[in-house]
């Protein structure tokens, strides 16, 4: 696949790059700071990128590439990649763009169930902005001729982040909102779904999320059997928010259940973990939450 540039090397993108890396013959990543220069034992060139301008030497590998992964949140004036690289892009030979958005963009639903059909309901200032980001680079696709795959991704978790660090770490809690339950998705399954957008030049969007919405408390009691340990105990979420960052509040404020049929039968990729119960077993049984 000859070059992959990743705008914004985090841990999603990371983590495909060790999964599906040698895909490809040169990869380029963007940090803000250089000090992650080293990771992935230098297989992976970093190049320093604030979101405010772009280097010539970013600009020429953005030229060089053949496909491109943006993971970088937008800003305050907007996208930081469409900003800064809009015009470097049509002169590469990237025809594929795969960009990692939120299914915050449906906002709330009030638990009800919703797909890429549903209109999108952004409320959160965050998630507004992701979602003006996703019609700007699909306008940029139309207008340039580039496949843009869009993939809103549920709660993200896999190794060193899951419920499992978090209890052996003492700071699981069960936090109970009636009603209320997420969806979320490991990393692994990240990964695939970004190389079955790369390999089919996929151009839609697609909600990247399991099969089980659930509660978040049954997440952290489940996380908690598998380590052989009793749960922390109940707490109601309105006992729980004044001690919650403004971010942890905000997911609480939205309630949904999101489909992932789409993703499945369009680029036919089979969830490695289609609930939280295979995901954390798996990590567990790897390491994560042991003493």
């Amino acid at each position: 696949m000859g070059m992959l540039v990743c705008i914004g090397f985090g841990y999603s993108a990371a983590h495909f790059v060790v999964t599906f890396g040698k895909r490809f013959d040169r990869v380029v990543g963007t940090t803000r700071s250089l000090r992650d220069s080293g990771r992935l034992h230098g297989r992976v060139e970093m190049i320093a990128f604030d979101g405010s301008a772009a280097s010539p030497e970013l600009l020429a590998r953005v030229e060089q590439s053949d496909t491109l992964l943006i993971s970088a949140p937008p800003g305050e004036s907007g996208d930081p990649a469409l900003a800064c690289l809009a015009d470097a892009i049509p002169r590469g030979r990237a025809r594929t763009i795969v960009y990692l958005s939120t299914i915050g963009v449906y906002g709330d639903s009030g638990g009800a169930w919703v797909d890429e059909e549903s209109v999108p309901r952004a409320s959160s200032p965050r998630s507004i902005a992701r979602l003006s980001a996703e019609e700007a680079w699909r306008r940029f696709g139309a207008e340039n001729g580039n496949s843009i795959a869009i993939l809103r991704l549920a709660g993200i978790y896999g190794p060193g982040r899951n419920a499992l660090v978090t209890l052996a770490e003492g700071k699981g809690r069960r936090i109970v909102k009636p009603g209320q339950v997420f969806n979320r998705i490991h990393v692994d399954d990240i990964a695939q779904a970004i190389d079955a957008c790369f390999t089919q030049q996929a151009n839609s969007i697609f909600n990247l999320a399991d099969d089980e919405p659930a509660p978040p408390q049954n997440v952290i009691a489940f996380a908690a059997d598998v380590m052989g340990k009793p749960p922390p105990p109940e707490i109601p979420f309105e006992e729980a928010r004044a001690s919650m960052s403004p971010m942890a509040q905000s997911f609480y404020a939205e309630n949904r259940r999101v489909r992932n049929t789409k993703l499945k039968q369009t680029l036919g990729v089979r969830l490695a973990y289609p609930t939280y119960r295979e995901g954390l077993r798996a990590l567990f049984a790897a390491g994560d939450g042991k003493e």
